[in-house]
């Protein structure tokens, strides 16, 4: 355990709590508080997306997909809960993510795959791994903000220029109701599930080795935990996300509020920008520790860095020239597909589909595509692309 590490990381939660709150509200330093336990569930399960996909479609390893199916389900049956009776701990009416289905969703998650298999995470991996003491995801991160900036940029061609469906909820707009959405997704999940076990016992691939930290009861304070106990924990953080805030989980909308207040400081109006035009806009002129999201990637960050130093696993190296530059490339993709897709791998994935957005389930699988080619672009930058015979950790 590196103690003086997590003595800082734990001061640094302190003090930005209290700023927070005597800045805010008491709600946005509950949000804050949900990101720290969302970055500590992260890192001690290593749990991934980028990661999960990457597995499948190279050696037909399933531990990471199954765990989304659990995850996924264990919110789809909290969030039909919340959004049916409208339940809210703090009186705002809880609504989930459903976006239109449209190219840009199409495009926008096809490149947002290729993005995060080259710069080695997606948002919420991202944000974790920084915390975790990679150095290269750094890069990836002022990248990803950049591209995201880019995405606002060209925002309004993309929705106003480009065809597309409205936004249909498998729940409001087909007349199940979110019981009756329920139930067909809790089909589905299982019924990718059944798949994933026929592609394991036909691939026999390698398993997963969890990190090895401790033992006993203390893997609860310095992990490595199951990842199936992370998907409980992911599902009912995004819940209580959804309780509190009124929406549920998302990452990189605040990559494009940084990004914007960066061009502003330059002196670059973005206001005009369709983007920022509404709320997008009006959080420009507040402090960011006002904006929901902000604090709670901020969280993750910092939650996330207490976990690595708890593990002693917080050493950041040298980044070589190939990774860097998969890094940069990955991280601006991933920043402009999620302008247009909606939301990245937490807001349109996870929480799209728990919210019974049609457009989470497009955005999987055009990601997994995504993911696909990647394999063929990774060896470009010096980045392996597991085999059979390789061991997956």
């Amino acid at each position: 355990m590196q103690k003086p590490l997590v003595a800082l990381g734990v001061f640094a939660a302190v003090i930005l709590f209290i700023m927070i709150v005597s800045i805010t509200n008491w709600t946005q330093g509950t949000l804050f508080v949900i990101g720290l336990l969302l970055g500590i569930t992260l890192l001690y399960a290593r749990f991934g997306f980028t990661s999960a996909f990457r597995r499948l479609m190279s050696v037909g390893n399933v531990q990471g997909l199954q765990a989304h199916m659990l995850m996924l389900a264990v919110a789809s049956t909290l969030f039909a809960i919340i959004l049916g009776t409208g339940f809210s701990f703090t009186g705002v009416a809880p609504s989930g993510n459903v976006s239109p289905v449209g190219v840009s969703v199409l495009f926008g998650a096809f490149i947002f795959g290729i993005g995060m298999q080259l710069g080695n995470g997606c948002a919420s991996g991202t944000l974790y791994s920084v915390g975790g003491g990679s150095s290269s995801m750094i890069l990836t991160l002022l990248a990803f903000i950049a591209g995201s900036v880019l995405g606002a940029y060209h925002f309004t061609f993309w929705m106003e220029d480009m065809p597309s469906l409205p936004a249909i909820s498998l729940a409001q707009s087909t007349g199940l109701g979110y019981f009756g959405a329920l139930l067909v997704q809790l089909v589905a999940f299982a019924l990718i599930y059944w798949v994933t076990v026929q592609i394991a016992k036909k691939k026999n691939p390698p398993m997963m080795k969890p990190l090895p930290t401790t033992t006993g009861w203390k893997k609860i304070i310095r992990g490595s935990w199951p990842l199936f106990t992370a998907a409980i924990v992911l599902a009912v953080l995004n819940a209580l996300t959804l309780t509190i805030r009124g929406n549920p989980w998302g990452i990189t909308s605040a990559f494009a509020l940084w990004g914007g207040k960066a061009m502003m400081a330059m002196g670059i109006d973005v206001t005009s920008w369709g983007y920022y035009s509404g709320p997008n806009g009006a959080a420009l002129a507040n402090t960011v520790l006002a904006d929901p999201t902000s604090v709670m990637n901020f969280g993750i960050i910092l939650g996330a860095f207490v976990s690595a130093a708890a593990q002693g696993t917080f050493k950041p190296g040298r980044i070589k020239p190939g990774v860097a530059a998969a890094s940069i490339v990955g991280g601006i993709m991933m920043g402009y597909g999620a302008r247009l897709a909606f939301g990245c791998n937490i807001g349109a994935y996870f929480s799209g589909i728990a919210s019974f957005s049609l457009h989470g389930w497009v955005w999987m699988v055009m990601a997994m595509l995504g993911t696909l080619l990647a394999l063929f672009i990774r060896p470009l930058f010096g980045l392996t692309v597991p085999k059979s015979t390789d061991s997956v950790c």
